[in-house]
């Protein structure tokens, strides 16, 4: 059965708790075809907004997790059901017993040098028997994209974490997607970064306080462009009314 859904400045996010939407891809990972896992954040759905390409991809999505607390908050404003963030890490690492337990292979792609290696060792450390097929940094031009899927598609992978930054990732997934090889390509933004152990992730009170951005923030100043996204689209997803 397909979870409900709530759209976004048009952009639909599926009402599905971090276990609902680990258990909906390990579904995905026994049918016989790629599918596709999408991130619906406040950021993303500005952007798709002016990005007709972006807006496209999110919206054949097989699923869209409802990653921030603006996409929660701007739900419970207007009348919807979504109550929790399903951030790329967390679901990234609640699929991790799931695909020890189903023998099921990953591949991680993106950050810099060295960052996915560690964040794999991390990841071997942490579920033993886990699968990983390979690894691969994110500093590769346009044209050196479809070598890299050649190379997951080689490895075998189950199953693609995609951590090259939006919209990087989700372009990457769409225009390469079945030629990864892989059965489901999921994007996880920054999560190799903090797995690897190279960025601290918030505190578990300012996770549960909905105050991770304000964390991030005071270890990255630089992101106080992209924080700003998040009052603007508050105010566009209002105008939108309550959710049907």
């Amino acid at each position: 059965m397909k979870p409900a859904k709530e759209k976004f400045l048009g952009i639909p996010a599926a009402v599905v708790t971090n276990r609902e939407a680990a258990e909906i891809i390990l579904g995905m990972l026994q049918e016989n075809h790629t599918h596709f896992v999408a991130s619906v954040n406040p950021e993303i759905c500005v952007a798709a907004q002016s990005n007709q390409a972006l807006k496209k991809i999110l919206l054949s999505a097989d699923l869209g997790t409802p990653d921030g607390v603006g996409i929660v908050l701007s739900s419970r404003l207007r009348g919807g059901k979504i109550r929790e963030r399903v951030t790329g890490i967390d679901l990234m690492l609640d699929l991790m017993p799931m695909l020890v337990a189903g023998g099921y292979s990953i591949y991680l792609y993106g950050a810099a040098e060295g960052v996915a290696e560690e964040a794999a060792e991390n990841l071997r450390q942490r579920f033993p028997g886990l699968k990983i097929a390979g690894t691969h940094h994110g500093y590769v031009k346009p044209e050196e994209e479809r070598e890299v899927a050649r190379k997951i598609a080689a490895s075998g992978a189950d199953l693609l974490f995609v951590g090259t930054g939006s919209p990087r990732q989700e372009m990457f997934a769409a225009k390469y997607g079945a030629e990864t090889g892989a059965k489901v390509l999921m994007v996880v933004g920054g999560s190799f970064d903090v797995i690897s152990g190279r960025l601290q992730r918030a505190p578990l009170l300012f996770q549960k306080m909905g105050l991770e951005w304000l964390y991030r923030f005071c270890q990255q100043p630089r992101r106080l462009k992209r924080l700003l996204v998040l009052p603007y689209f508050l105010l566009l997803s209002l105008k939108e009314g309550r959710i049907k």
